[in-house]
């Protein structure tokens, strides 16, 4: 699958995919208990909001404090950086929010890595050509 992201430039993320990040980070906390993953979408396209914290995940931009807020207020342990709160930046954020939506996955589908089952059925089905 190509990525229809837009692509970081030398670690900063074009306007449009920190929006979109928004846009996941609302759709994560939307998201009650539904077995699959909350999507939200980009010129037409459908994506999945871990495809959106994946494609950030080396981002060096700073995090505008609500969203700094958003994120910080899901952990379970209190946020400690190597510097102010307000200095996270997106990395770190796509970084934290990838674990609690893979955590969340596990947790509504008991336990089943859905994600990695259809990765491994899609290897075995790849090797078989």
């Amino acid at each position: 699958m190509t990525n229809v992201l837009p692509t970081l430039h030398e670690g900063h993320a074009p306007m449009t995919l920190q929006q979109l990040f928004r846009e996941a980070l609302y759709a994560f906390e939307e998201w009650e208990t539904e077995v699959t993953e909350p999507i939200v979408t980009f010129e037409g396209k459908i994506l999945p909001i871990s495809a959106v914290f994946e494609a950030m995940r080396s981002c060096t931009d700073i995090v505008p404090n609500n969203i700094v807020m958003a994120v910080t207020e899901r952990l379970t342990k209190p946020w400690e950086g190597e510097g102010p709160l307000d200095t996270m930046t997106f990395s770190t954020a796509a970084r934290v929010m990838g674990v609690l939506v893979r955590k969340r996955l596990l947790a509504v589908n008991n336990g089943v890595d859905i994600v990695a089952v259809a990765i491994k059925q899609q290897a075995a089905e790849q090797s078989d050509r």
